[in-house]
């Protein structure tokens, strides 16, 4: 071919259509997402010195970590972080991984309406759920005394939200309660999506009922089941709202379901006689920020990879 071939090729149109379908989206992501997070990451690497802002480093995250008065507020925090996640994996995935494969029987019946019930819950607001379960759990007007009296149980009552060895557990099962239709809906969805093909071929080998799930469903879920976990983390890890609303934004009692979240609520805005430190608050959010990013690298580049993907 000549060069005078090569000259007269018509050259590939540029789609700038394309960049004017994305502006509107990454504007506002920008304004949303990148910018407020490049703020945090700048304020924490301030400091306030007699009204005028200096350069600090890294001596606020050394401060956060090293210094007696802040570390131990932020280790509780991430102590009881750990502990709220593990709680989570523990109970609340496994939990919806059964509810979607008893959902999936096909001689379920009524089973639109124990996927809805199981649900509802997760479009409640986080203030009628923890002013519910608080009420619930009072052992002043709760009814949870009530019904554990009805089966004989009812000296296993404690006012749970209110001790420092259990209002974590509480705080966590209640979130699990909230929460555990999303792993339900996403499992349900893979095990829908599974072919029938291999369902009936396992039949005729003799695998049935729960030999069936755990040899040949469950092996096929493990992709969802690693997503489900990762949306855990950085859930849990981002989690505020339903501590505040319970326990107040001190995280009683005596700070024993604290996490991150209140603690940079606290730290950030003030509270009661504390006033707020602007620069402290968002190292802690950065942090946050980090430690969310380390777990979700952590997943895509050493769990995923050595999850099996079945191609249909």
């Amino acid at each position: 071919m000549s060069d005078s071939d090569d000259a007269e090729a018509p050259r590939r149109p540029t789609r700038h259509h394309i960049a004017w379908f994305l502006a509107p989206a990454l504007i506002v992501y920008t304004a949303v997402m990148i910018v407020p997070l490049a703020e945090t990451l700048r304020l924490s690497l301030y400091h306030v010195d007699e009204g005028r802002a200096t350069f600090a480093g890294l001596a606020n995250f050394a401060r956060l970590l090293l210094d007696e008065r802040w570390s131990q507020q932020f280790w509780n925090a991430l102590g009881n972080n750990l502990v709220f996640f593990a709680i989570h994996m523990a109970v609340q995935n496994p939990i919806g991984i059964g509810l979607a494969a008893l959902l999936s029987l096909p001689r379920l019946r009524g089973r639109a309406f124990y996927r809805t019930a199981i649900f509802v819950p997760t479009m409640l607001s986080f203030v009628v759920v923890g002013f519910g379960w608080k009420l619930i759990l009072s052992p002043l007007w709760g009814v949870a005394s009530t019904v554990l009296d009805l089966v004989g149980l009812k000296s296993l009552f404690a006012p749970w939200l209110g001790l420092q060895h259990s209002a974590l557990a509480a705080i966590s099962l209640i979130s699990v309660w909230q929460y555990v239709g999303i792993p339900m809906m996403l499992i349900y969805a893979a095990l829908l999506s599974i072919p029938e093909e291999l369902t009936e071929a396992a039949v005729v080998d003799g695998i049935t009922g729960f030999a069936q799930f755990f040899r040949i469903k469950l092996p096929l879920l493990w992709p969802t089941i690693g997503i489900i976990a990762i949306l855990t983390f950085v859930a849990n890890f981002n989690a505020f709202d339903l501590v505040y609303v319970s326990q107040g934004a001190l995280a009683g009692p005596n700070f024993a379901t604290d996490l991150l979240g209140t603690l940079l609520y606290r730290v950030f805005f003030g509270n009661q006689l504390q006033l707020g430190d602007p620069n402290m608050g968002a190292t802690i959010a950065t942090m946050m920020f980090l430690i969310i990013l380390s777990g979700v690298c952590l997943y895509l580049f050493a769990i995923q990879r050595r999850i099996t993907r079945y191609q249909f």
